[in-house]
């Protein structure tokens, strides 16, 4: 990502404010476009530096993860390299804190071909899945996208009234990088769901809290 405006440095830059704000105790959820490998196997290196750094890490699938594989495929991939403080997330949910946490990659908000549409309806069914396990664990509904769900005042219906719909807390995505296009990107309120977003540019590369509802 070197080759971009503004991301000069910045592995070297979020792993210092990786480690000076997050602990062993921590969970962190990486929302998205991880490594720029094609195959599962080409992820060690990337994946080494993710699993040395301070915390638990939960991984969801952006749209650049062309490594991405099928959930069981994954993990005997993070055993047999002992990676040992990672964890996917793609049709489950966990327990952390007071929260619920789920997600999915998601999809554009102005799908219109029968492919996009294929689509969407297929993440939608991930983000219940997810959803649904997340519930049975108790906590405060919190839900994480690679895509956002609203974007220059278009959203993508289908994921956003399941959001509406469970009385979703706070949703955090990524995807969107730049000042322009983070200008079009809605945060805050938005129909009772609190929208955040996360990509690292935006947050000038450090982790952002998602405190206790009890905090």
């Amino acid at each position: 990502m070197d080759v971009f405006r503004g991301w000069q440095d910045y592995v070297q830059r979020l792993e210092e404010n990786w480690r000076a704000s997050v602990t062993p105790e921590d969970t962190i959820v990486i929302a998205g476009d991880i490594s720029w490998a094609m195959k599962l196997e080409d992820c060690t290196k990337d994946f080494a530096f993710i699993n040395s750094l301070p915390g638990q890490k939960l991984l969801m699938k952006g749209n650049h993860d062309y490594w991405w594989n099928t959930r069981n495929k994954i993990d005997r991939f993070l055993s047999a390299n002992g990676f040992d403080t990672i964890r996917i997330m793609h049709n489950c949910g966990y327990r952390v804190g007071n929260r619920a946490v789920c997600g999915t990659r998601g999809w554009l908000y102005n799908s219109e071909t029968d492919e996009d549409r294929k689509i969407v309806n297929r993440e939608a069914g991930r983000l219940l899945a997810s959803m649904a396990e997340a519930k049975a664990l108790g906590g405060q509904l919190t839900v994480f996208l690679h895509y956002p769900p609203v974007y220059g005042g278009m959203e993508c219906r289908e994921i956003l009234d399941i959001l509406v719909e469970n009385q979703v807390s706070d949703c955090y995505f990524g995807h969107i990088h730049g000042q322009y296009a983070a200008q079009k990107a809605l945060t805050g309120n938005y129909k009772g769901v609190s929208m955040h977003l996360i990509s690292c540019d935006y947050v000038n590369f450090r982790p952002v809290l998602v405190a206790d509802s009890s905090d």
